[in-house]
Parts: C-alpha cells; structure tokens; sequence
C-alpha cells in the first residue's frame, strides 16, 4: 500500500511538471508561429525567469506554491495555494518577479550589446516593457501587491493607468484584469480595507523599503524602455 501511495504521488507531482513544460511548449509554437521560433524561444524564457522569481520567492516564505503555467497571448502565472499570512509576505513575493525578470532582460540587453544581436535586444525590450507593465499599482498585477504594502489607497492611481493602457493597447486581458480588479478597487473608494487590520500592520522601515524598491524599478524600466525607444525610432 505504501509503495503504491508513493507512486501515485510521484506521478502526481510528475504530472505538475508535465503540466507546466506542456504548456511552456504549447506558448513557444503559438508564439514561434507569429513571430518566429528564436524570439518565442527567448520570450517565453523571460517569462519563466519572472516567474521563477515569484516561486523562489513563495518557498522562501515557507509558501505550498504550484509550478508556473503558461497560456499563449494572455500570460504566466503560478499558483499560490495558501493565502499569504500578511501584507507584506505578499509583495515579498510579489517583488521578486520584476526583479527577476528585469535581471533576465538585463542579460538580454548586455548581450545584445557584446554580440551586436538585434534579437536579444528586441527581446530585452521586450522584457522590460513586461515588467513595467507588470507594476501598474492594482490588482492582481505584481505593482498592486508590492504597493499593498505602503498603501492600498495607491490602487486608485493605478485604475487610471490601466484605463489609458487599453487605450494605448486595447485587449480583452485587460478587460478580465479590470473585472478582477473591480471589488477590491471598489472596496478601496468605499473605505472598506481596514488598513489597521493584522494583515496590513507592517513596521515603517519596510513600508519605506518596498516603495523606494517599487519606485527604483519603476524609474529603472522606463528609463530603459525610454532610451530603446529613442534607439528604434519609436518616439
């Protein structure tokens, strides 16, 4: 019974794997079809690498934490299957995807340089137009969860920010992401978040760190995306 047990487990666990590299696959030949194996290779790398950070990041804080799953034109993501015991576990867990995947499109954009690669320095574009997009400040994106920490109120300012990208860039993702956003942006205007609450009580030096972090690579990535911009005649 006991070695039966094991097997099933093992095979469950392989199963979670399977699932994962499964759909990291399916995302490269979706993407690999529309703009070419190399750069779907690359990209759905950088996506990995944000995503490894979070879960480090989760088993760092002692977090039951799924592999990531992948799903073509719509993201990446992993599955945290325990509520954080507090706010700032949460963006604990939150900031380590932009770092990471800022470091992962760093690499790119160093590389591009030492090999003259215009690939890698698409992709490095790529990658830190991602992660700074990632830190609009509301949820679920990973800006909502780090900026949680100083402050919850800071959600209103990224509702506008998320209506002006539509407009930019109109896709239904950003709709389902408005949808999910919705009741806890409402609970906000409302003044339904008890910012006094267990959840929320976070010493003052760290409300301090993660909105000088926040800002750091908020700064960082658009003063990259800024000058790759002026480099590709995008401005």
């Amino acid at each position: 019974m006991l070695k039966l047990l094991a097997l099933l487990f093992g095979g469950l666990k392989l199963g979670k794997i399977l699932l994962s590299v499964g759909s990291m696959l399916l995302m490269i030949g979706a993407y690999g079809l529309q703009f070419g194996w190399p750069f779907a290779v690359g990209f759905v790398a950088l996506l990995a690498v944000h995503e490894g950070g979070h879960y480090i990041a989760a088993r760092q804080r002692g977090l039951a934490v799924g592999l990531p799953t992948f799903i073509p034109f719509v993201g990446a993501w992993i599955q945290l299957k325990e509520i954080p015991h507090d706010v700032e576990t949460e963006a604990y867990v939150g900031i380590a995807g932009p770092v990471f995947g800022t470091l992962g499109a760093l690499a790119c954009y160093f590389y591009a340089r030492h090999a003259d690669s215009p690939l890698a320095l698409s992709l490095s574009y790529t990658g830190f137009f991602l992660n700074f997009f990632n830190l609009i400040p509301l949820t679920p994106f990973d800006g909502g969860r780090i900026t949680a920490a100083v402050s919850p109120k800071i959600w209103l300012i990224g509702a506008p920010i998320l209506v002006a990208v539509f407009f930019v860039r109109p896709s239904p993702v950003l709709i389902v992401i408005a949808i999910l956003a919705a009741p806890q942006l409402i609970a906000v205007l409302r003044g339904q978040i008890d910012t006094n609450a267990a959840y929320y009580q976070i010493p003052l030096g760290q409300r301090i760190e993660y909105g000088a972090a926040y800002l750091a690579l908020v700064v960082f990535l658009g003063t990259m995306l800024y000058a790759l911009n002026t480099e590709f005649g995008l401005h």
